[in-house]
């Protein structure tokens, strides 16, 4: 159990690393994003093979499909990501990422065709708040915002299309053909850029491909295999749960490595901590209803 707990927060720690060497890389967003799940593509793809024996295969052609097309969600939300930090900064680019909750409790509902979450949306919106709050006070981060809301809807849908896409395969499969669902999306993106707007085509520089490859291979396939380690003895709520401390990880380590803190004016600070109670809210509340299924469960037993 304790190994399981120190994967896990190995996991969320090379998370909170994403953030960084997206700022680091000095190619653009979209080809960054496409040498990200292409090297991912080529480990996941290995590993596949070596454990194609152990996993359960999609039975079928159509859920390949889906999964594929949920890649490409996953390399936009990157895509608008990885913009969010090079138009502003690491720390405004995640916290803007933490409105995946505020819109996952505005759109699974209408996606799966359930009800509302009042108390959801009310904690989840005063992360959104924030967001507004230092979007509109403060102009040298608007565009910065734009691309990090625009990345969050994108997560939030990919996490509501994941949650059915899981159950039907193993994760390293599934793993697998997102990125190669996401290598295909930007694959067309790309060869319609060079060869319609006749844009060059970017290659890596040295320090970029160092940055890449730890992109791919720890921050993308070893977070993958930690996760799935870990849920073997942790139950998806306390991943989930723990993955609430990314931001804070990522915000710690921008300001030590980039020194961001010291260009963040009050209203930026007054933003952070909208979103900070946000965090905490839904923690607490998620912690009492598991709570409270834990005991409904024991008192039918």
């Amino acid at each position: 159990m304790n190994r399981s707990y120190l994967e896990l927060h190995v996991a969320i720690l090379l998370a909170g690393f994403t953030g960084l060497f997206g700022k680091l890389v000095t190619l653009n967003e979209i080809y960054l994003v496409f040498y990200r799940v292409l090297f991912s593509s080529v480990v996941l793809l290995v590993l596949l093979a070596g454990y194609r024996w152990k996993i359960k295969v999609i039975s079928s052609k159509k859920s390949t499909v889906k999964i594929l097309l949920n890649g490409v969600l996953l390399a936009l939300h990157w895509v608008f990501f990885f913009g969010s930090i090079k138009a502003s900064t690491v720390s405004l680019g995640i916290l803007c990422f933490c409105l995946t909750s505020f819109f996952t409790a505005l759109l699974a509902p209408v996606i799966n065709k359930t009800l509302f979450s009042v108390k959801d949306l009310f904690y989840s919106s005063l992360g959104f708040l924030g967001i507004l709050v230092i979007f509109g006070f403060d102009t040298s981060y608007r565009l910065g915002v734009v691309l990090g809301i625009i990345s969050s809807i994108f997560i939030s849908l990919f996490t509501i299309f994941n949650e059915k896409l899981i159950r039907e395969s193993s994760t390293l499969y599934l793993t697998t053909f997102q990125m190669i669902g996401g290598l295909i999306g930007l694959g067309i993106i790309i060869l319609t850029s060079v060869l319609g707007l006749n844009l060059s085509f970017q290659l890596p520089n040295q320090s970029d491909m160092i940055y890449l490859l730890i992109l791919s291979l720890l921050c993308t396939v070893v977070l993958c295999l930690l996760i799935n380690s870990a849920l073997k003895h942790l139950s998806s709520f306390t991943v989930n749960l723990s993955f609430n401390l990314e931001p804070i990880y990522t915000i710690v380590l921008s300001a030590i490595i980039f020194k961001e803190a010291n260009n963040f004016s009050l209203i930026f600070w007054l933003g952070f901590a909208l979103i900070l109670l946000s965090i905490i809210l839904q923690t607490i509340t998620k912690k009492s209803t598991q709570k409270r299924l834990k005991t409904k469960s024991l008192l039918n037993k």
